[in-house]
């Protein structure tokens, strides 16, 4: 079980934030176009930024605590899925403060 460790904190994130989309009707899912535009290229840099440390020798990952699935670059997915999971959390996190404090996106 000490396998999906990784994994498991990403649930317990995505759980934490997720239930802001229907509750507080932030539309982040709603606009994907924007999120996906959010999240991907900062996602790309940083999973290339952490395939040339893996090459390069400055960073490891346990094993133990990651599924064993190793994308090209030698990039764990467990890592690959941070970089998505964490920011759509942080996006709903900024937008669920917006709408509370009812204040415009600038889309609108």
């Amino acid at each position: 079980m000490r396998h999906l460790t990784y994994v498991a904190v990403l649930a317990g994130c995505l759980a934490a934030a997720a239930w802001l989309e229907p509750v507080l009707k932030v539309n982040v899912l709603r606009r994907w176009r924007r999120l996906l535009l959010a999240v991907l290229p900062v996602a790309t840099v940083f999973a290339l930024w952490d395939m040339a440390a893996i090459a390069a020798g400055h960073w490891t990952f346990d094993p133990a605590q990651t599924t064993g699935v190793v994308l090209p670059g030698g990039l764990p997915l467990d890592e690959a899925l941070f970089f998505l999971v964490v920011p759509c959390c942080a996006v709903l996190g900024f937008e669920a403060v917006r709408a509370v404090l009812r204040r415009p996106a600038g889309d609108e």
